[in-house]
C-alpha cells in the first residue's frame, strides 16, 4: 500500500511542468519571505485534494490562483509546523542548558541523552504535523483540528504507527535521493565535457563549462526539482491520512 502511495505521488507531482516552474519562481522569490507562505499554501491545496481523493486516481494538480486564500492557508500550515517543532526545540535547549551547568563527563553523557530524545521527538513532531495538516484539510480548514491531538493520534493508530513512521522516513529518503541524483547527474555531464575540453588544451573553456554546470544544476534544483518533492510530500500526506 505504501509503495502504491509513493508511485502515485511520484507520478502526480510530475503532471504539470508549468505548475512546477511557477512554484520554482516562487521558491526563487522566497528570500522575500512572503512567497514562502504561497508555497506552503499551494502544498496545502495538494494535501486537501489528496485527502478527498484516492490512490492511483485521476486527481488534478490544484490551480495556482486565489492568491489571498492560498497565502492565508500557507500561514496556517507554517503555524502548525512551527508549533509542533517547539517541543523538541525546547527539550534540546533544556538539556543543553542543564548539561553545560554540570560540566565534565556528565555534560557529554547528558547531552548525548538529550540528543537522542530530541531526535525521537523530532520524528514524532514531524509525523504529528503532517497528519495535523491533513486533519485540518479534512475538517473545513479548521486550524484547531491540526492540534486535536486525541483525534490525530487515533488516526495514526488506525493507519498504523509503524506504517506512518516508515512512510515518512521513506519519503525523506526518496526526496533526498531525487535531489542527489539530479544534482550529481548534471555535474557529471558537465564535468565530463569540462575534462574532455581540458584535455584538448582549452583550459579556460573547461573552467567555464564547470561553472556553467554548477549554475545549471542550481537552476534545475530551484525551478523544477525543488517544487517536486514538496508536491510529493503533500500528496503522500493526504493519501496516507486516507488509510484510516
Amino acid at each position: 500500500m505504501i509503495l502504491d502511495i509513493y508511485k502515485d505521488s511520484l507520478e502526480y507531482s510530475a503532471k504539470d511542468l508549468k505548475t512546477l516552474l511557477i512554484l520554482g519562481v516562487t521558491y526563487f522569490l522566497s528570500f522575500l519571505l512572503l512567497p514562502i507562505f504561497l508555497i506552503y499554501g499551494y502544498s496545502y491545496r495538494v494535501t486537501k485534494i489528496s485527502v478527498e481523493g484516492m490512490i492511483n486516481g485521476n486527481d488534478p494538480l490544484p490551480e495556482f490562483d486565489n492568491i489571498i486564500d492560498m497565502f492565508v492557508d500557507g500561514i496556517k500550515v507554517v503555524l502548525v509546523y512551527l508549533i509542533y517543532a517547539l517541543v523538541p526545540l525546547i527539550i534540546f535547549f533544556l538539556f543543553a542548558a542543564i548539561s553545560s551547568s554540570i560540566g565534565g563527563y556528565g555534560e557529554s553523557a547528558l547531552m548525548a541523552i538529550g540528543t537522542v530524545i530530541t531526535v525521537v521527538l523530532i520524528l514524532f513532531a514531524y509525523v504529528m504535523s503532517m497528519f495535523g495538516v491533513a486533519h485540518m484539510a479534512n475538517n473545513g480548514d479548521s486550524l484547531s483540528k491540526a492540534f486535536d491531538y486525541k483525534e490525530i493520534i487515533e488516526i495514526i493508530k488506525s493507519v498504523g504507527v509503524t506504517r506512518s513512521l516508515g512512510a515518512y522516513i521513506g519519503l525523506v529518503i526518496i526526496c533526498s535521493a531525487i535531489y542527489a541524483v539530479v544534482f550529481f547527474l548534471i555535474l557529471f555531464v558537465f564535468g565530463f565535457f569540462g575534462i574532455f575540453t581540458g584535455t584538448l588544451g582549452f583550459a579556460m573553456a573547461a573552467g567555464g563549462i564547470f561553472v556553467a554546470g554548477f549554475f545549471i544544476a542550481y537552476l534545475v534544483m530551484l525551478f523544477i526539482v525543488g517544487p517536486y518533492p514538496m508536491i510529493m510530500q503533500s500528496r503522500v500526506s493526504g493519501l496516507l491520512y486516507n488509510l484510516h
